[in-house]
C-alpha cells in the first residue's frame, strides 16, 4: 500500500469516527431522555428506584441502539452500502449491529447498576457510555459495515 494511499484511508477513519462520534452524541441524549422518564415516570409504579433502574436501563438501551443502528446506517457507514454488492436486509443489519456491539452494550448495563451505587444514576451511565463507546466503534467498522472482500465481489 503507498503511503499516499495509507493517509487517505487514514483521514477517512477520522472522518467516520468523528460521524459515530455524533451518532453517539445523538444516542446519548436518546438514552439519557429514556432513562429518565421511564425511571421517573414511566416505571414509577416499581417500588424501589434501584429496581426500577434494571428495566429502564435496559429500556433506554434498546431505543438508542435503534437510533444509533439507524444513523450510523445512513450516514456513517452510507458509503460501504455502494459497492455494488447486494446489501444485508435491515433486519439481517441490525442482528450483527446488535452482536457487534453486545460487549458495550453488556458494559453499559453492567456499569451502569454498579457505578448507580456511588453516584445518582445518570452520571454513572453517561461514564458507561463513554467506556462503551470504543469497543462499539472496533466492532462495528470491522464488522457489521465491513467493506467485503475482493474475492467475494465476483
Amino acid at each position: 500500500m503507498t503511503e499516499g494511499l495509507r493517509a487517505s484511508i487514514a483521514w477517512l477513519m477520522k472522518i467516520r469516527y468523528a460521524k459515530f462520534g455524533i451518532v453517539g452524541a445523538s444516542g446519548t441524549a436518546v438514552n439519557m431522555a429514556v432513562l429518565y422518564l421511564a425511571q421517573e415516570f414511566i416505571f414509577s409504579a416499581i417500588a424501589a428506584p434501584g429496581e426500577r433502574l434494571y428495566i429502564s436501563l435496559a429500556l433506554a438501551i434498546v431505543v438508542a441502539t435503534v437510533n444509533n443502528f439507524s444513523w450510523n446506517r445512513l450516514w456513517t457507514w452510507a458509503d460501504r452500502s455502494a459497492h455494488g454488492q447486494p446489501t444485508p436486509n435491515r433486519l439481517s443489519l441490525f442482528g450483527r449491529y446488535v452482536l457487534a456491539s453486545w460487549l458495550g452494550i453488556a458494559l453499559q448495563y453492567g456499569l451502569t447498576l454498579w457505578l448507580a451505587h456511588h453516584m445518582d444514576y445518570r452520571y454513572a451511565n453517561l461514564l458507561a457510555i463513554g467506556v462503551a463507546s470504543i469497543s462499539n466503534f472496533i466492532a462495528n467498522d470491522r464488522w457489521t459495515f465491513r467493506t467485503p472482500s475482493p474475492e467475494k465481489q465476483f
